[in-house]
């Protein structure tokens, strides 16, 4: 025998790799239609609810406190006012996104 014939004896046959590199590339390409991608659009899509946060906003925490945004401050917080008289600062990232829109919802008060 030829060493060509016995390496492709040795390698499973000709070709016997290329189906696996197309089922490993479509793991790859599903894995970020269904993973990957949905993940970075709501990472955007809370990105920009918070930001875009004003005076006047009913939110919820992460935490599950409830408040109304009194001031939006230049260093990434919000001092809310959680009963009348008693504010709190908190990160714009301590805002759940889910609940205050079930919030304003059940409210009436949702923003479009």
């Amino acid at each position: 025998m030829t060493p060509l014939v016995d390496l492709l004896q040795a390698s499973g046959g000709a070709g016997g790799g290329i189906p696996q590199f197309i089922f490993i590339g479509g793991m790859i390409v599903v894995f970020y239609m269904f993973m990957i991608r949905p993940q970075a659009k709501k990472a955007k899509l809370a990105k920009k609810f918070q930001e875009d946060m004003q005076k006047g906003d009913r939110i919820v925490t992460i935490a599950g406190i409830h408040g109304k945004v009194n001031k939006a401050n230049d260093d990434g917080t919000l001092d809310i006012e959680t009963s009348p008289g008693s504010y709190l600062k908190i990160e714009k990232s301590a805002i759940s996104m889910e609940w205050t829109q079930n919030l304003n919802k059940a409210a009436g008060t949702d923003k479009k």
